[in-house]
């Protein structure tokens, strides 16, 4: 009987339609996909993929590349995507950008998590602290870019319900970016970047710019909650930790605020380095953390477990 029942088995499976059988196999196995930006592809965290560096800086230690590696580890079989592209913005996804396809080309109907990190290219936010680097980004600057979050906005919650409509069986984790530079004094006793020294960041720029950084958060948030009152499944994982509270996740590791920084400063301008690129990116480190951080918050991404 148990020959005959083998037998029967073989026999159907061998009848079935390759996309029938490559559907069967897709419900044992993880299908992830990494889309967005620099923070998303780890400019900054070395280990990049042959042909991305300096142009998408696909880096191996990526907060969804360490993922897919842990989740291998435990014994999951995880078919990972990485389309991620430094300098990538919300428009970008849906067109060929630096000679790639569209990111948006890598959304399947059985995609079953999809990694996004964007928003930032939206408002310019690597033009406003390479200003704050090399002239004066306080006053009417800081003003312009707080006015570009409303649309972002807006754009990141159609993004949002534009990946369901693609792949309507995925969970969606948004991540945010965190809070470069401390905004109070350097520490003492550390040795610090010499990003830290106060002709670059002045105080002001400093308070300016972190409140900023607050509110790019608490735009992404309230995106995200917009899209999941559409019903998307969409989860917000941030360096803060909530909209109330913007206590920052990683706090005691923003860049001269104590030891080890989790981005990257002036460190990334020396000989062999990526260059200008990785400044005020999360570094290897910050990397690794954000990792550990949505593992914390979504548990069936730190274990065997399907979403």
């Amino acid at each position: 009987m148990k020959s005959l029942l083998a037998a029967l088995t073989i026999g159907t499976l061998s009848v079935l339609p390759a996309t029938a059988v490559a559907e069967t196999k897709s419900h044992t196995s993880l299908n992830l996909v990494a889309m967005g930006d620099s923070y998303g592809s780890g400019t900054g965290a070395g280990n990049y993929e042959p042909g991305t560096e300096g142009v998408c800086f696909r880096s191996a230690n990526s907060y969804s590349s360490v993922i897919a590696d842990e989740l291998r580890r435990r014994g999951k079989q995880v078919n990972f995507t990485n389309v991620t592209c430094s300098g990538s913005a919300i428009s970008t996804l849906r067109q060929s950008f630096k000679g790639e396809p569209p990111q948006f080309d890598a959304l399947k109907r059985n995609t079953n998590v999809v990694m996004l990190s964007i928003g930032t290219g939206d408002i310019d936010f690597a033009g406003f602290g390479g200003l704050c680097i090399q002239a004066d980004c306080s006053g009417a600057p800081a003003t312009t870019i707080r006015g570009l979050l409303p649309a972002m906005g807006e754009k990141l919650t159609a993004l949002l319900i534009d990946i369901k409509t693609r792949s309507p069986r995925a969970k969606i984790i948004l991540t945010g970016y965190g809070q470069q530079v401390t905004p109070g004094e350097n520490a003492e006793g550390v040795t610090l970047d010499p990003i830290c020294d106060s002709q670059v960041f002045t105080a002001q720029e400093r308070v300016e710019g972190n409140q900023i950084a607050r509110e790019l958060d608490a735009t992404l948030r309230n995106a995200t909650k917009a899209a999941k009152a559409q019903g998307v499944n969409v989860r917000f994982v941030s360096p803060y930790m909530n909209s109330v509270d913007l206590r920052p996740e990683f706090e005691g590791h923003s860049l001269c605020q104590a030891e080890p920084p989790f981005y990257r400063g002036f460190d990334a301008l020396a000989p062999g380095q990526e260059g200008i690129d990785a400044v005020l990116h999360l570094n290897q480190q910050g990397q690794a953390a954000m990792a550990d951080l949505i593992q914390r918050k979504i548990p069936a991404l730190s274990g065997p477990a399907t979403l």
